[in-house]
């Protein structure tokens, strides 16, 4: 079914910081202007029906398919040598037979050198970026679309040979998709159970300058949070998580990505709530997801959808109810933190309006906390 656009009261967008706490920070959009060295991870990998039986088909050696909807590739040593202090990472999301709009999501595995991939040994996992698929109907162009991420706080990490002597780092590049629509309404799929086709880069300035060593203390990686089963207050939307600093953290950043999500009527991606952030009980910051116009994505959305009409709507009529926008990445907030010393940090996120209609919809929590040692 299409998603559903219910009037919504017009609210204007809110973002408010208080003292103390860094301006939010989104990752840029746009891509370097110059030409530096890439690195393809991912080249035009298939996802297939994320609720099927697993495809055994075969791929791109040094490539391992997790499921049909994740591949994992380790980075050798000579990819993390090429990296320098400026770290993008460039993905394309090309249209199979799924025509409608679903997550995707980026994500940094550690596990001890030497060791073959399983999630059983996982030291530490962080969600670096997550974005959204347009309607996309295969036959019609543009039938791909592109994202850009600054992640050169990543390439900090990448770069101290304190962690890379210890561990291997994995990249994780996943999109979860059906194709059951589009087999009826997409020509060229009836029968068919490949959903996306996916491409992952690393482009990086090539200069690098020693840095202070790092550390990145994992807080949540796509964590539910809801106000029934995933809360951890009865009846309220809230989670808490738990931060272990094993060492004293200077110049500490908080990386944290969210999105609402609930298609049904009433549902949560068509009512933009505040959201509240604290660590250690402070308030760091309170925002609305959204607060932007879909128009410059509607040309990737080729399939027909309740979400962009005929016609062009204007900023404010997208402002008064979206989330996000099918065809551009979620957001990564970036919030300044005091220096952190040895011991139990905690983190806190709320919700306090969601309602979670009929008990249906989500919100994707995940956070990081990156600093200098």
């Amino acid at each position: 079914m299409k998603r559903l656009i219910l009037p919504i009261v017009i609210i204007l967008p809110l973002i408010i910081l208080l003292p103390n706490c860094s301006e939010e920070t989104t990752v840029e959009s746009n891509p370097t202007t110059s030409e530096p060295p890439n690195m393809t991870l991912f080249d035009k990998v298939v996802f297939y029906d994320g609720y099927a039986e697993r495809v055994t088909e075969m791929h791109h050696s040094g490539i391992r398919r997790l499921s049909n909807s994740s591949y994992i590739t380790k980075l050798t040593k000579s990819e993390i040598e090429a990296i320098g202090d400026s770290l993008e990472m460039e993905i394309i999301i090309e249209a199979a037979c799924d025509n409608y709009d679903r997550i995707g999501k980026v994500l940094l595995s550690l596990i001890e050198k030497g060791y073959p991939y399983h999630s059983e040994i996982v030291v530490s996992q962080i969600e670096i970026a997550r974005f959204i698929t347009p309607f996309m109907d295969k036959n019609k162009y543009p039938n791909e679309v592109p994202y850009y991420f600054d992640i050169s706080n990543i390439a900090k990490y990448l770069r101290d040979t304190d962690i890379s002597n210890e561990y291997d780092f994995y990249i994780e590049f996943s999109v979860f998709g059906v194709p059951y629509a589009a087999q009826n309404q997409v020509a060229g799929c009836a029968g068919r159970n490949d959903v996306f086709i996916g491409t992952l880069k690393f482009n990086s300035s090539g200069n690098y300058s020693r840095k202070t060593s790092q550390q990145i203390i994992p807080v949540a990686a796509f964590a539910n949070l809801n106000n029934s089963n995933n809360s951890d207050i009865p009846g309220q939307t809230v989670r808490i998580f738990n931060a272990d600093v094993p060492s004293p953290m200077t110049n500490v950043k908080m990386y944290v990505i969210t999105s609402n999500h609930g298609a049904n009527a009433g549902g949560e991606e068509y009512n933009r709530r505040i959201h509240n952030i604290y660590f250690d009980d402070k308030l760091i910051a309170t925002y609305k997801p959204g607060g932007k116009s879909c128009e410059p994505f509607r040309r990737y959305n080729t399939q027909g959808n309740g979400i962009y009409g005929p016609e062009p709507r204007s900023e404010a009529d997208w402002t008064s109810w979206n989330n996000w926008c099918p065809g551009d990445k979620i957001p990564t907030r970036i919030y300044e933190l005091e220096n952190l010393t040895v011991g139990t940090h905690t983190f806190k996120i709320e919700v306090p309006d969601a309602e979670f209609v009929n008990g249906e919809g989500n919100i994707p929590v995940s956070v990081y906390i990156q600093g200098d040692l």
